[in-house]
């Protein structure tokens, strides 16, 4: 248990250092998004890519994530996370009207940080858990992306065959 922050600092850096140098090296493909163009979340990144802005974001992930991968910076680090954290529950709020918010991740989010919060556990630790848990989100989500990628190829071949 003594290692416990260290464990979950490094693997929330690592997520956000991991998902912030996609962004520059795509070594992560991005599945087709189904949605009309006009729809608001494409309508808003459109704008953040070509402005630079995007970018300007996912820098400051990559150094929040290093930042908070290391003891001594770790609390500078989970402030320039935090931010980008709210602001990552804001689009899919505001800007996908709501989709997802049922799934289980971020209903587990939810409930632990009330849970947390009810138990009186320091807010250093509500971030590490919460963090943890974001990890095992994505990495959860990926795998189901991947499984739907493959059912959806192994269908296509299936209906192609004679």
């Amino acid at each position: 248990m003594k290692h416990a922050p260290t464990l979950a600092s490094i693997l929330l850096g690592l997520a956000f250092i991991t998902f912030g140098a996609n962004f520059f090296l795509n070594f992560i493909p991005m599945p087709a998004d189904p949605s009309p163009a006009d729809a608001p979340h494409k309508l808003f990144m459109a704008a953040m890519f070509p402005t630079g802005y995007l970018a300007f974001v996912k820098v400051l992930e990559i150094l929040g994530g290093l930042l908070v991968a290391l003891p001594k910076t770790r609390n500078i680090g989970l402030l320039v996370l935090g931010p980008i954290i709210v602001n990552i529950v804001a689009f899919h709020v505001f800007l996908t009207k709501g989709a997802g918010l049922t799934d289980p991740p971020i209903l587990v989010i939810g409930i632990l940080s009330d849970g947390l919060v009810m138990m009186g556990v320091s807010s250093f630790w509500q971030t590490v858990i919460k963090g943890v848990v974001i990890i095992a989100a994505v990495v959860v989500d990926q795998m189901q992306q991947r499984m739907q990628q493959r059912m959806a190829l192994q269908l296509r071949n299936a209906t192609a065959a004679p």
